[in-house]
C-alpha cells in the first residue's frame, strides 16, 4: 500500500503527540497567570521585547517573535530547552531555572499579545516554493496561513522571522551535536528532505506572511 507524505506525516505526529502527552497533560492542569508571566518576563525581554534583537549562535539571527504565540507551545518548547530535546546553551540555562507554574505564567503573559490577527488570504508563494510546501506537508501542522496550527503545542510560523525559521528548520537536521539542534521525530524526518537553499527559501516565504506573532517592547529593564 503506497501512503502519501501527508498521510505518513499525519500518523507520525499522532504519535508524537502520544508519545508527550503525559507532559502536556500536565502543562494543561497549571493555569498561567498574566501578572505574574510579566514579573518574571524582565528575564526575557532584553532579547524578546527588543525590536530586531540578533542572537550571535549559533549564527547571527534574530530572536524569534514570542508574543501572540500560544501558550501550549510557549510551554512545551521551553519544556524542550529544559530537557535538551533542544539544544541551545543559554536557553536551556534559563529553562532550567523555571518551575512548571513559572513556565506557564510566561506563557500566559506572551499568549496575551494577541491583537494581531492573521491575513485572511496569505501572500502567494512562488510555484517552486509552494511545491516545496507541499512536499513537507506543511500546512497539515501549522494551519490555515500558518497561524492556525491544528494542535495547540504547535507554532504558528506565518510572519516569523526568516532567518529565525532557518536556523530552527536547521537545527531539525543537525545529529550528535551536544550544543546545537533539536530533537523531534516528525520535524526532523521534515527538514532533511530539503537543501539548506531550499529551507532558506521556504524560510523566507513564511515571513512574508501576514500572522499573529510580533515583538511587543517591553518599557524597561529592572
Amino acid at each position: 500500500m503506497n501512503l502519501s507524505w501527508p498521510t505518513i506525516l499525519r500518523s507520525l505526529a499522532a504519535l508524537w503527540l502520544l508519545s508527550g502527552a503525559a507532559g502536556f497533560a500536565q502543562a494543561q492542569t497549571l493555569t498561567g497567570d498574566v501578572r505574574a508571566g510579566q514579573q518574571r518576563a524582565e528575564m526575557c525581554i532584553g532579547c524578546h521585547g527588543v525590536v530586531g534583537y540578533q542572537n550571535s549562535f549559533p549564527e547571527i539571527h534574530k530572536v524569534p517573535k514570542i508574543s501572540g504565540q500560544s501558550a501550549p507551545y510557549i510551554v512545551s518548547s521551553l519544556r524542550a530547552y529544559q530537557t535538551g530535546q533542544r539544544r541551545h546553551p543559554t536557553m536551556r540555562g534559563i529553562a532550567s531555572a523555571l518551575s512548571e507554574q513559572e513556565m506557564a505564567d510566561l506563557a500566559a503573559f506572551y499568549a496575551s499579545h494577541s491583537d494581531k490577527k492573521a491575513a485572511a488570504v496569505p501572500r502567494s508563494a512562488s510555484v517552486e516554493v509552494a511545491a516545496l510546501l507541499e512536499k513537507g506537508a506543511c500546512m497539515v501542522c501549522h494551519g490555515a496561513n500558518f497561524s492556525q496550527p491544528i494542535e495547540p503545542n504547535t507554532p504558528k510560523i506565518g510572519g516569523q522571522h526568516a532567518d529565525y525559521l532557518f536556523v530552527a528548520l536547521r537545527a531539525y537536521t543537525v545529529e550528535g551535536n551536544r550544543v546545537v539542534g533539536r530533537a523531534s521525530p516528525v520535524m526532523s524526518g521534515i527538514a532533511k528532505r530539503y537543501t539548506l537553499a531550499e529551507l532558506r527559501a521556504m524560510a523566507a516565504y513564511l515571513a512574508s506572511v501576514e500572522g499573529e506573532l510580533s515583538t511587543v517592547p517591553q518599557p524597561g529593564f529592572r
